[in-house]
C-alpha cells in the first residue's frame, strides 16, 4: 500500500494556494463521498484565535474520563499527520489513514482542492465509520468559510478568545475577525464564549441573537480564576474548587474555564471537570522537554517548548514566564513571514535576557533568522542568530549554565523539535 506521506504529498499539489477560504470545494467532495459529515457523532465545534487546541484537549479529557468515546480533529500536526485525526480515543492508524486519503483522492478526481479541505474530508469519512459518542472539531482558520464549517447541526459551539491574526485572510480589524469566528454559530445551538474584547463580543452576540443561539459568556454566565494554588470555576449551577491545569500558564485558566463550561452545558459535573484539567495532554504548549539531543546539549539548563506565534500568544507566554520561579530566560525563536513578529516579541521583552533567531527547517514561509533577529532588536530584546536550534541551545548552555531556555515562535518549529526530541 502507498504510504500516507506519499499520498499527502500528492494532495498538496491539487490546488496552487495553501489557503483559499471557501466551502464550494468542500461541499463538492463531501457530496461525492456520500456526505459523511451528516453521519458523524454529535459535534462540538471549537473556533477562536488562541486556545482552541488546549480547550478542545481539556474537553476531550473530561469526556473520556466519563467513559465516552470521542473523535477529535485538530490542526496543524506537530510530529506526524496522524495527530490530526483521533478516532474514539486513538490516533488514526497508518493503514486506515492511507486508505481513507486514497478514497478521497479518487472521489476528488483531480479537481482543485486545498490540502486542508481534502484532509478534512478524510477525517469526516473516518469519523462516519467508527462509532463514538462525540466529535470534537477544531476550526483550521477563521470559521465561517473554514472546511470544518459544513456541519449544519452541531451539539455545541465554543469560541475561545479572539484577537488579531491571519489578517490577510480574515480582515484587518477585530470585529471583522470576530465575524469570521462567529460564523460557526448555528441556529438554536448553544455557544460557549471565552473572554472577549468589547468589539469582538458585540459581533458574536449580534450573530447569536440573529440565530436565536443561546450564549454562555465568560465573566457573565461563568468565570474561572486561580486562587491559593487552585482553579476556581463558577456558573449559575454553583462553584467548583479544582486543581490547577497541568498545562502551565495563566491563559490555561481561561481555557479550562471554557472547557468546563462546555462540559457543564453537556450535562457533566465535577469529576469530569477535574479530569479536564488534570488529565489533559497537549504538546508544545509550554512543554518541558526531558529527553533527546537538545536536552543533552542544554546540560543543566531547563529546556521548554511553546508553539504560540501571534501577539496574544506572546502576551500569554510573557504572563507564564512572569509566574514561573525566577531564572534567567533566553529564547530560541523561529517564525513564519506571515506573522506579526514584533507584536509577538514585545510582550516578551521584559521577561527575557536574550534571543537567538533560527530558521524553521522545511518551512517555505520561514522568516530568515536575520529578519527575526532585527524584529527582536526592534522589540527591545538583545538578539543574535544561529544556523539551527541545536547550535543555539548549546551556545546558551555554555554562556549561562542553569538558565531557562525556551524554544518558541511557531508550531512548525515546535513540530520539528518534537520529531527529534519528543
Amino acid at each position: 500500500m502507498t504510504t500516507s506521506d506519499a499520498i499527502l504529498a500528492r494532495l498538496m499539489q491539487l490546488h496552487p494556494k495553501v489557503i483559499d477560504l471557501s466551502l464550494d470545494r468542500m461541499e463538492r467532495i463531501l457530496a461525492a463521498l456520500g456526505n459523511p459529515e451528516r453521519r458523524i457523532p454529535p459535534v462540538i465545534h471549537v473556533a477562536g484565535t488562541n486556545g482552541k487546541g488546549s480547550t478542545q484537549a481539556m474537553i476531550r479529557a473530561g469526556l473520556e474520563a466519563a467513559g465516552k468515546r470521542v473523535h477529535a480533529y485538530t490542526s496543524p500536526h506537530l510530529a506526524q499527520f496522524h495527530e490530526r485525526i483521533r478516532l474514539a480515543g486513538s490516533l488514526i492508524s497508518e493503514d486506515l489513514l492511507a486508505a481513507t486519503l486514497e478514497e478521497c483522492e479518487a472521489a476528488n478526481a483531480g479537481q482543485p482542492i486545498t490540502f486542508f479541505e481534502i484532509t478534512t474530508a478524510a477525517a469526516f469519512l473516518a469519523f462516519s465509520r467508527v462509532p463514538a459518542d462525540y466529535t470534537l472539531l477544531e476550526v483550521g482558520l477563521g470559521g465561517r468559510l473554514d472546511a470544518t464549517n459544513v456541519v449544519d447541526d452541531p451539539l455545541l459551539c465554543v469560541i475561545t478568545p479572539v484577537s488579531i491574526d491571519h489578517t490577510q485572510f480574515l480582515g484587518e480589524t477585530l470585529p471583522e475577525i470576530a465575524g469570521e469566528k462567529a460564523g460557526i454559530i448555528k441556529r438554536g445551538v448553544p455557544c460557549i464564549v471565552g473572554p472577549q474584547d468589547g468589539p469582538a463580543r458585540e459581533v458574536i452576540e449580534a450573530r447569536a441573537e440573529a440565530l436565536s443561539a443561546p450564549l454562555r459568556i465568560a465573566r457573565q454566565d461563568w468565570d474561572s480564576y486561580s486562587e491559593h494554588g487552585r482553579l476556581v470555576y463558577f456558573d449559575h449551577s454553583g462553584l467548583l474548587d479544582l486543581p490547577l491545569p497541568n498545562l502551565p500558564g495563566p491563559h490555561q485558566i481561561v481555557n479550562a474555564g471554557a472547557a468546563i463550561a462546555a462540559l457543564r452545558e453537556l450535562g457533566f459535573g465535577e469529576p469530569e471537570a477535574t479530569a479536564a484539567v488534570t488529565r489533559v495532554e497537549w504538546p508544545a504548549r509550554m512543554q518541558r522537554l526531558t529527553r533527546g539531543p537538545l536536552v543533552d546539549a542544554a546540560q543543566d539548563c531547563e529546556l521548554w517548548l511553546d508553539g504560540g506565534h501571534n501577539p496574544a500568544g506572546g502576551e500569554a507566554l510573557s504572563a507564564t514566564l512572569a509566574a514561573m520561579p525566577g531564572r534567567p530566560t533566553h529564547l530560541v525563536c523561529g517564525m513564519l513571514n506571515t506573522k506579526d513578529v514584533e507584536g509577538y516579541m514585545r510582550p516578551l521583552a521584559p521577561q527575557v535576557r536574550s534571543l537567538i533567531a533560527v530558521p524553521i527547517p522545511g518551512a517555505d514561509a520561514t522568516l530568515p533568522a536575520e529578519a527575526t533577529e532585527q524584529a527582536a532588536a526592534n522589540s527591545g530584546i538583545a538578539a543574535t542568530t544561529a544556523p539551527d536550534v541545536l547550535d543555539a541551545v548549546a551556545r546558551i548552555a555554555r554562556e549561562e549554565p542553569g538558565a531557562r531556555i525556551l524554544i518558541c515562535g511557531s508550531l512548525y518549529l515546535a513540530g520539528d523539535v518534537l520529531r527529534e526530541n519528543g
